[in-house]
């Protein structure tokens, strides 16, 4: 058949010939109505008629009656709306095709408005989420920025399901695309990163461009869901799939035959989700042991509905993007594809950096900072941590005539101690000009502020010991804050989690800040016992350790209990012992004097420290020491990094000195195990004061340059340095080669899958000449 034109084929006859088809096909008839009514071939009266009939089918009927009545033009209208309403007529364009339509020239010029229930729905969700999007709050109430005027990417690595390296993404569109899905039968692609890398933020700006049709997709539809909010619900509460996602996100207006719901049941690949920190409620909700809800039509409860969102049992099709911290697990038979963000490059960086500081010399003065603390490099790769630095840059010059940080080695503690100052400052007069120095210093602001912050410290600590990231207006209130409490920025207002918003909700700023505030808690307690300080030393040790090698998930199939859960998340946990090490660390203790008792003081040191060491006793006698080739090896499970990064915020030379002579092994691998620049100081800190040789293997983490050169002073010990899969440069390559050919005591080096140009293997090469004893390159 050659191209229908309503000039020589009849679209009456059309129409007549195709009847029980597009009686079938015709899913929605809202826009067809409109337009037939605004170009005068249907009156009100007829199609309130249309509307009167009881079902759609019978509605679909009626109206081609009503057309054919009308005629020729209003059968060629009628087909015309088909093919210009493509989106939601999806079901008919095959028929379109098949028929060869080609609309004639006089119909052409006719107007087709799409009032189609699901293109306004997905209008009004660009709308809302373009708003919702538009702006990065910046960890305060009181300032927001234009996300498209501070957003910086970061790294964000592909990986396949055992987690090796496929590269790196180019562009957001590449998140949801084919490349480098590992498993087609899949729902969800996962991204992983460490606390405070930038995952939320990266799902922000996946939603926002989507808001705007400059994501690469066919969705029309997109639903963001924080996954805290999933634990909110009571454990008898039951909603349905339509109540999940008009009530908790956004609801259709103007859709009585409930078109929209029924549209996405349909058509699921027109769908996105992105679902935040699923680590938040990986205890509430396990893949293998949650019943799931199969029917969209059912009431179950929350969590059945994303486990089965999760799993394609609901909106099989559907693309959904879940954010989890790393290490978290869940079957590899839900993932399609994986990624881990690495946090900032040191281009991303300068570029972050760039659009920080608008004023050329204070850019410059923070470079010359940056440059001169590698560790403060290292942990200015994580975008949080980075965003605190910065902030209390500006802080200190505003505040102080002063645009330099304290010279002392920044620790994490250091960190959220500055963002503390800046918070509680903005209730504090502002210092006269003569006092503008850096002498007025953090204890007079937390003198100040102590009411308040251990308002917010108590509440930090409740919610911690119940599991909970959110907190209630009554909560607040018991805990003793104020209105003008809340406008500091410890906490935020959200209204994600009650569809009727009757109720206020908040939630701190971030997770890692709920941690410190709960170890500032524990601190500033007098009336508790001084063993109350170490709960949460207690509740870590009893989580289960998993191995650092790549993980096997099974895929498909029952599984024991046991086997469900072989490392209970708990990095939240961890950040409060972390945080409470540096609390109670000599290097605040002339701060912490200021707010807690001084005996007092001393007896939690002194008891954190007996702790400390003898939990470093303990882990080291238990670590599982092999007798190979390369003599005694130790592969180390994930709490010894834990237990490094303890170690090194608490400054304490004597129990990092026991803790190198403790490592009875020649050998430490560290591959697998997640470790990141800002990690090697801590490390670094351990190893400086070990008297014997060692080699050290580091494969597969995210150490960078900025880790190289915080490790420099370990090079000298070093006979096996294996540095694979570590995103480093040609940077480190020569920092390398300065250190190993001054030493010459390298046996083994292994520096595969990194970016080293021919700059970097002409040092390579140089190595290899000057050193000797090496015998093995990778």
């Amino acid at each position: 058949m050659g191209q229908i034109e309503e000039s020589k084929v009849s679209c009456v006859n059309i129409l007549t010939c195709h009847r029980e088809l597009l009686v079938s096909r015709l899913k929605s008839i809202q826009c067809i109505l409109d337009n037939l009514l605004a170009c005068d071939f249907l009156c009100e009266e007829e199609v309130e008629f249309v509307q009167r009939t009881a079902t759609k089918t019978d509605q679909v009927r009626k109206i081609l009656e009503l057309v054919q009545c009308k005629g020729e033009e209003a059968c060629a209208y009628f087909i015309f709306i088909i093919y210009k309403v493509c989106d939601a007529y999806i079901d008919l364009q095959p028929w379109l095709k098949e028929i060869n339509y080609n609309p004639s020239e006089d119909v052409k010029v006719m107007k087709v408005v799409n009032t189609d229930p699901s293109n306004r729905y997905c209008e009004k969700l660009r709308h809302e989420i373009s708003r919702d999007t538009g702006f990065i709050m910046s960890y305060g109430q009181r300032e927001e920025t234009r996300l498209e005027d501070l957003y910086t990417d970061t790294l964000i690595e592909l990986m396949n399901d055992s987690n090796e390296s496929l590269g790196f993404l180019e562009s957001l569109d590449q998140l949801l695309g084919e490349h480098a899905v590992f498993n087609p039968q899949g729902e969800t692609i996962y991204v992983m990163g460490d606390a405070g890398v930038g995952k939320s933020i990266l799902l922000q700006k996946l939603q926002n461009v989507w808001s705007r049709k400059e994501l690469q997709t066919d969705a029309i539809f997109f639903f963001k869901f924080r996954c805290r909010m999933f634990s909110t619900f009571k454990a008898t509460e039951q909603i349905s799939l339509r109540d999940l996602l008009f009530k908790y996100s956004c609801y259709p207006d103007h859709d009585p035959d409930n078109e929209v719901f029924d549209f996405i049941l349909r058509y699921p690949e027109k769908v996105i989700f992105t679902f935040d920190g699923y680590d938040e409620i990986q205890e509430d909700l396990d893949l293998m042991n949650v019943p799931e809800s199969v029917s969209p039509e059912e009431k179950a409860h929350p969590l059945q509905l994303l486990l089965s969102l999760l799993c394609g049992k609901l909106l099989k099709g559907s693309q959904k993007v879940l954010t989890a911290r790393t290490g978290i697990e869940i079957q590899s038979r839900v993932i399609r594809k994986k990624v881990v963000l690495r946090g900032f490059s040191p281009a991303h960086l300068k570029t972050y950096i760039d659009l920080r500081f608008k004023d050329q010399e204070q850019r410059e003065l923070v470079l010359v900072q940056l440059e001169a603390s590698p560790h403060l490099c290292g942990l200015c790769s994580t975008p949080l941590f980075c965003w605190i630095v910065f902030k209390s840059f500006t802080h200190l010059h505003t505040m102080h005539d002063s645009f330099e940080l304290p010279e002392t080695c920044i620790t994490l503690t250091g960190i959220f101690l500055m963002l503390s100052e800046v918070f509680l400052s903005r209730s504090a007069s502002p210092a006269p000009s003569l006092l503008k120095k850096r002498t007025r210093c953090a204890s007079q602001t937390f003198k100040t502020g102590l009411r308040p912050l251990t308002a917010f410290a108590k509440l930090a600590l409740q919610g911690m010991e119940r599991g909970s990231f959110i907190c209630s207006q009554e909560e607040i209130t018991a805990c003793g804050l104020t209105e003008e409490d809340l406008a500091l920025g410890f906490l935020r207002a959200v209204s994600d989690y009650d569809a009727s918003e009757s109720t206020a909700t908040f939630e701190f700023l971030h997770m890692t800040l709920q941690s410190f505030l709960a170890a500032f808690a524990l601190v500033l307690d007098e009336q508790a016992t001084v063993d109350s300080i170490l709960k949460f030393f207690t509740e870590c040790s009893r989580k289960r350790e998993r191995s650092c090698l790549p993980l096997n998930f099974c895929i498909g199939g029952s599984s024991k209990a046991t086997e469900k859960k072989p490392f209970t998340p708990n990095e939240h946990l961890q950040f409060i012992n972390l945080f409470l090490c540096g609390l109670l660390s000599k290097a605040h203790s002339s701060l912490m004097e200021h707010l807690v008792s001084p005996a007092l003081l001393k007896k939690k040191r002194a008891l954190l420290k007996s702790y400390l060491s003898n939990s470093v006793k303990i882990h080291l006698h238990g670590l599982p020491y092999h007798d190979g080739n390369e003599g005694r090896k130790v592969h180390v499970l994930p709490n010894f990094l834990w237990m490094l990064r303890c170690i090194f915020e608490t400054g304490n030379n004597d129990i990092a000195q026991m803790t190198a002579k403790g490592i009875k092994a020649g050998f430490i691998k560290l591959g697998f195990c997640n470790v990141y620049s800002g990690d090697c100081s801590a490390l670094n800190f351990v190893l400086q004061h070990r008297q014997k040789h060692l080699g050290l293997d580091m494969d597969n983490n995210n150490i960078s340059d900025y880790g190289i050169n915080q490790l420099r002073p370990s090079f000298c010990k070093m006979t096996i340095v294996r540095f694979c899969v570590n995103q480093l440069t040609d940077s480190s390559i020569e920092i390398l080669a300065e250190e190993l050919c001054k030493h010459k005591v390298v046996e083994v080096l292994g520096l595969y899958s990194n970016h080293i140009t021919d700059v970097g293997v002409k040092l390579v090469a140089k190595i290899v000449e000057e050193c000797p004893k090496l015998r093995t390159l990778k």
